[in-house]
């Protein structure tokens, strides 16, 4: 598949820079993949959908504040976006900027907070940083809660305005975040339209939800780069599968529904891997997933919810071979769908709304 292929127009007033007023608020496109009958409905109307009881499988990884400010020997500003945790006491991989000016040896720091040194970089662009953080602080994540600025996407641009990045402190989570879970660098978005009253009505209907936690990192936002789709190299992003998740991907008697592409993404590396078991005593089943899915592809996921994404993207390939498992003709139908989404004024990307596949 040629890169040029997940390309679509999107005009900049598409892209949402704010959420919805209210999380339940965004709209929903749901699409049937047997009959291709759509319906332009409210995230709130969830259970009026589903005419039966689904098993909902969620990623309820938190969104680490994640962006640190540095300053280089000469006052230089650093920017440093934590990625995830390296080998060593200390020492995350990270994306620096300016890079170019931080290579193996750098030292950068922040006054009381922490200083650090760039150990190994990467032709990908990511360095291997050994941080010492100041001791009242305590570890990296300590000090990006103290210091750190949410992750936003690039195309999200608050520069200076106080009052929204007040607002992404709440809004840029999911209201079932785990705090202990503080592990990703870009929310997964399909969870952030759920609120507790939806996720009430939802389980007083018999609907069921259940979490797992993937390390949300540079395997989900990073986008394809080389011309053929199928060079394209996915970044390892850790999970966990605790054990009641891991009974309801084993099988089900109610149809099962991937909330966001993370989610999806941790089930199928289980699955591809055999969906090995337990071992003896353990509370979860820890993974590393590289797996990039393409079309053809067949999910053991019944459904997905999902925000319309970026072109260009892994995300595109992944909810492609969704619409239409096991085939090709997913990638054109997606575009077709994403081309009425525009027309009727849907928003896009990561505070943008939600799209609703099921049989």
């Amino acid at each position: 598949m040629d890169v040029e292929d997940l390309d679509f127009a999107l005009p900049p007033e598409a892209i949402a820079q704010k959420p919805a007023e209210r999380r339940d608020e965004s709209r929903l496109l749901h699409v049937s993949r047997r009959t291709g009958a759509l319906a332009h409905l409210r995230f709130r109307d969830l259970p009026q959908v589903l005419s039966r009881p689904h098993a909902f499988i969620r990623n309820n990884a938190r969104v680490l504040r994640a962006r640190l400010p540095g300053l280089r020997a000469t006052g230089g500003k650093v920017e440093c976006l934590l990625l995830e945790p390296a080998a060593g006491d200390h020492e995350w991989w990270c994306l620096l900027r300016p890079g170019k000016r931080l290579p193996a040896g750098a030292p950068f720091s922040w006054p009381g907070a922490y200083e650090a040194k760039v150990i190994e970089a990467e032709t990908d662009g990511r360095r291997r940083v050994r941080f010492q953080p100041a001791p009242t602080l305590g570890d990296m994540g300590a000090v990006a809660e103290q210091i750190g600025r949410l992750p936003l996407p690039p195309y999200i641009d608050r520069g200076d305005d106080e009052a929204n990045t007040t607002l992404d402190a709440e809004r840029y989570q999911t209201v079932y975040a785990d705090p202990t879970r503080a592990v990703a660098v870009a929310a997964p978005t399909a969870g952030l339209h759920f609120t507790p009253e939806l996720i009430a009505r939802l389980e007083s209907a018999g609907h069921t939800f259940h979490d797992l936690t993937l390390h949300v990192g540079m395997g989900t936002f990073r986008p394809i780069q080389s011309e053929r789709v199928e060079d394209h190299t996915m970044h390892r992003e850790t999970y966990e599968m605790p054990a009641p998740v891991h009974a309801i991907l084993s099988g089900s008697t109610r149809p099962r529904i991937a909330v966001g592409t993370t989610s999806l993404r941790a089930w199928e590396d289980w699955r591809q891997r055999g969906g090995p078991a337990l071992p003896p005593g353990a509370e979860a089943l820890h993974g590393s997933a590289d797996i990039f899915i393409t079309p053809p592809y067949t999910f053991g996921a019944e459904g997905l919810l999902t925000n319309f994404h970026l072109p260009r993207s892994t995300l595109l390939c992944l909810v492609s071979a969704f619409l239409a498992p096991g085939e090709t003709t997913g990638l054109p139908w997606l575009k077709e769908l994403y081309a009425i989404a525009i027309r009727e004024g849907y928003r896009f990307f990561s505070y943008g709304d939600a799209m609703l596949i099921t049989d």
